[in-house]
């Protein structure tokens, strides 16, 4: 149990800005094995932006409840998804060859399609997470799971990539090569319990959301294959930009399926 608590913690320390206790550090065997924690993550920064959507809720409009409750995300994972989107908007948009493209995904400095991007992604998370919460006015419950499945279920749509690719880079100084190491079933099991689970309790009221898991790993499939095609595998940023991108597929799937099943 303290040995999990460990790696728990790791996995926590790594992908948000909460505190940790003092003894963790970024250990690669830990790094390695917090990947089954990876979606459980997503049911911790789902919280917090569900709370700060809730309680901004009382005095503010729904659509800058929602404009808080993404900033809140995004402070507590320090951006680290948001920048992994926006590098892999600037290699894969400004690089032809595979060291081109891993170079600029590597520059700190965001370029034109980095930017683009980031708007984009914003505008789309805003609206459609905005009409996703007004379809249950009256169910908190609901809109809270909607937070939770969506930010599990993405992350585990993004690491599950690291199970079936391999890892680009060569340059082991890279923060996310230890999570690129050898899995074992308990990384496979964790990270899918952990991310199907809320999925599963928002389904319990109506089956249909269920469906949703379809679309996400329908375009998880097609952007690790896209990665694997310019890069021979993937990085930590393509992993980011999965999360984000099937995040923003979830809420439009649950609109979709709302509306018109």
């Amino acid at each position: 149990m303290k040995k999990e608590l460990h790696i728990f913690f790791t996995c926590l320390m790594f992908y948000t800005r909460i505190p940790c206790p003092k003894n963790i550090t970024h250990h690669p065997d830990y790094l390695n094995k917090a990947t089954r924690y990876f979606p459980f993550i997503g049911w911790i920064v789902g919280s917090i932006s569900f709370l700060a959507f809730y309680l901004f809720s009382f005095f503010l409009s729904t659509e800058i409840a929602v404009i808080l409750a993404i900033i809140a995300s995004i402070l507590t994972t320090g951006a680290f998804h948001e920048d992994g989107f926006a590098d892999v908007c600037d290699g894969f948009g400004g690089g032809w060859t595979k060291e081109k493209i891993l170079m600029i995904m590597k520059d700190s400095a965001i370029g034109a399609y980095g930017a683009i991007g980031l708007v984009l992604l914003f505008l789309l998370k805003f609206k459609l997470l905005s009409e996703s919460v007004s379809l249950f006015p009256n169910n908190l419950l609901l809109v809270f799971l909607l937070f939770i499945a969506a930010h599990s279920l993405s992350r585990l749509a993004a690491i599950s990539i690291i199970f079936t690719h391999q890892y680009s880079r060569d340059d082991a100084s890279s923060k996310s090569k230890p999570i690129a190491k050898q899995h074992t079933w308990k990384e496979v099991f964790g990270s899918f319990f952990f991310g199907l689970i809320p999925l599963i309790a928002f389904s319990y009221f109506d089956l249909k959301f269920l469906l949703a898991v379809i679309p996400v790993f329908i375009t998880r499939y097609f952007l690790a294959r896209y990665f694997q095609k310019w890069i021979d595998g993937y990085t930590g940023d393509c992993l980011g930009a999965t999360q984000q991108v099937c995040e923003v597929i979830f809420y439009l799937s649950i609109l979709f399926l709302w509306k018109f099943i």
